[in-house]
């Protein structure tokens, strides 16, 4: 059996894992000369994070996929207590650094470290998490769920699924944003 779900669950990680880490590259490169450019950029991939990863991706994982993994393999509810947990705070934290990031951009070099910090910590804290989903949550799911489990969580997850993410026609509304931001982004991460 070859789920819907599973393949969606990990093109969705790998876009986010490159956004993550074409974030982590933009920040370590800094603004240089051209400070509206690796501003608007960053901005523009905090507010994808926060448009779909957070409201689209976590709530599926939370209300439909780990509930039914936790009934069939209670041995793992404490990782699926402590995702849950990460998905909850993470909506609040990416706001957090889009606060930080205009503060850095309006208010200058003094607040650059905090918003620096802050998303490294951030970067990392996803990245693992995602590592986490990956090696214990979705082999679970592999071993324990059954074919009607399967169907209905690859009807929803089919129903609404990441935009930048292969696999699909992307939606124009995303399609503009990824544009802008691999367009606006200097080499490697993007061609601008």
């Amino acid at each position: 059996m070859n789920p819907t779900t599973l393949r969606i669950i990990r093109d969705e990680h790998a876009t986010l894992s490159a956004m993550l880490q074409s974030m982590e590259m933009m920040i370590k490169r800094g603004p240089h000369d051209a400070p509206e450019q690796f501003f608007d950029v960053l901005r523009a991939m905090l507010f994808y994070i926060d448009e779909f990863p957070e409201r689209l991706h976590h709530p599926k994982e939370t209300e439909l996929l780990f509930p039914r993994v936790a009934q069939h393999a209670p041995e793992i509810q404490a990782t699926l207590d402590k995702l849950s947990a990460d998905h909850a705070i993470s909506e609040v934290a990416v706001r957090e650094l889009q606060h930080l990031l205009l503060a850095w951009e309006l208010v200058g070099e003094s607040r650059r470290q905090k918003f620096e910090d802050a998303a490294r910590g951030y970067i990392a804290q996803y990245l693992v998490h995602m590592r986490l989903e990956e090696s214990v949550v979705l082999p679970a799911a592999e071993r324990v769920l059954d074919a009607a489990d399967w169907h209905a969580l690859d009807h929803a997850f089919g129903s609404n699924h990441d935009p930048l993410a292969g696999g699909q026609a992307r939606d124009p509304v995303y399609d503009r944003l990824f544009t802008r931001i691999v367009m606006r982004a200097p080499a490697p991460i993007g061609v601008g």
